[in-house]
């Protein structure tokens, strides 16, 4: 298979997945990205988001690749990870570790609650996820493990510099929270008592997806227009005490290649740059000054997009305070402040997208904040006027099919 055509799989592939996991279509073409980058990813978020769901799905539609997932405790060995003793070696008097279906033979891992490594695992994880080598137990030559990319998951941030030392080596972070459409939720719930339709199943080869990751990939030109639109962003995070290492710096270099290449493009375009917002910031609290700072460089669309959602957020506030109020105080803010608001909004972003659209720059924030808007509109309706979801879902045009969260 042609580049081109690994590529459009891949894009069918996401486009698949995102059909099927509501409010996931920028986690899911990033997660993508960072594959054909050859990084690791983690997802953060509470418990019960489809993280690991996500990962598994997108995992296995890789055809041909060793596949290895792990929970990790604090009290998970490193034999439990990269290879436990061969038990019948050891009767004989020999020392040998069973390597296959474990991490040392795995193309593509998941490890959940990456951050509960133990201490006796934290170095030769490190290794695996930095240098993709193991240190076997009995001493001798490191082992060279075939990984291409690591998709981690967490609850929680990391505690500890033992920790935080995973922490760094994963490029991208994506925070991955509960559902917040109405109309997708109330999807959520019936796909639970509905027979599921069969999805359609994209799939790719590994070798396809080894030659995009060693040759299409790194050939994928890095114009100096892009260079110096880098160097302008990190002058502008330092300024605000936002500070990458330049490891991180370097390697968020292959991720814009891996996301021109996925989009089809022979270059890096401004438009790459908004996945940088995934790779900046070290606490969440940091995202949004990372995003906006990359958005007001790359995207005069979702700058303003990222301004309407302060207003929408503002709105949301609103209604969490009035909770408990009688149904005529809220059908009252509704009618005065919330309806008009949420509805200009709601043009705006049609607007917005067309012309980011037409000019061929990324619409992922300008989409992710209709979500939003969407979201609350339902929210309103719901909370505030008493409609039912089913109501709401059709007077919003919620989704047509029924997927799993």
């Amino acid at each position: 298979m042609g580049a081109e055509d690994t590529a459009a799989t891949l894009r069918a592939i996401g486009d698949e997945l995102s059909d099927r996991f509501y409010e996931r279509d920028d986690v899911v073409r990033t997660l993508l990205a960072t594959l054909l980058a050859g990084q690791h990813s983690l997802l953060l978020g509470p418990p019960g988001t489809a993280k690991s769901e996500l990962a598994r799905e997108l995992t296995g539609r890789v055809v041909g690749a060793s596949y290895w997932e792990i929970l990790l405790s604090k009290f998970t060995a490193p034999t439990r990870m990269f290879g436990p003793v061969d038990v019948a070696a050891l009767a004989r008097g020999e020392y040998r570790q069973v390597y296959d279906g474990r991490a040392t033979t795995a193309h593509i891992a998941f490890i959940d609650e990456i951050f509960k490594c133990s201490t006796a695992a934290l170095n030769e994880t490190l290794g695996y996820l930095n240098e993709r080598i193991y240190h076997p137990e009995s001493g001798g030559e490191p082992i060279r493990c075939p990984l291409i990319g690591a998709i981690t998951a967490s609850n929680e941030l990391p505690e500890g510099d033992g920790t935080a030392a995973i922490y760094d080596r994963l490029l991208v972070r994506l925070e991955v929270g509960y559902l917040e459409d109405p109309a997708n939720f109330a999807a959520l719930v019936r796909s639970a008592v509905r027979r599921p339709r069969a999805a359609a199943r994209t799939t790719v080869e590994l070798a396809d997806l080894r030659h995009a990751v060693t040759e299409a990939v790194p050939a994928v030109e890095v114009p100096d227009g892009i260079v110096d639109a880098v160097c302008t962003l990190r002058a502008a995070l330092r300024r605000k005490e936002l500070i990458a290492s330049d490891r991180r710096w370097r390697q968020a270099v292959g991720l814009l290649q891996a996301s021109a290449y996925l989009a089809g493009r022979p270059a890096v375009a401004e438009t790459d740059l908004s996945v940088l917002t995934h790779v900046l910031w070290d606490s969440p609290a940091q995202r949004p000054t990372v995003e906006r700072e990359v958005l007001h460089l790359v995207n005069p669309d979702a700058k303003e997009a990222l301004d309407l959602a302060d207003t929408i957020d503002e709105l949301e506030t609103q209604l969490d305070a009035m909770a408990g109020q009688s149904r005529e105080a809220l059908s009252e803010w509704v009618i005065t402040k919330a309806h008009g608001k949420l509805a200009l909004a709601g043009k705006r972003l049609e607007r917005l997208r067309a012309e980011a659209a037409a000019a061929g720059r990324s619409t992922a924030t300008v989409e992710r904040v209709t979500g939003r808007q969407r979201a609350v509109r339902a929210r309103v309706l719901t909370e505030a006027l008493g409609l039912d979801a089913s109501t709401v879902r059709d007077q919003l045009g919620g989704p047509g099919e029924p997927g799993s969260e």
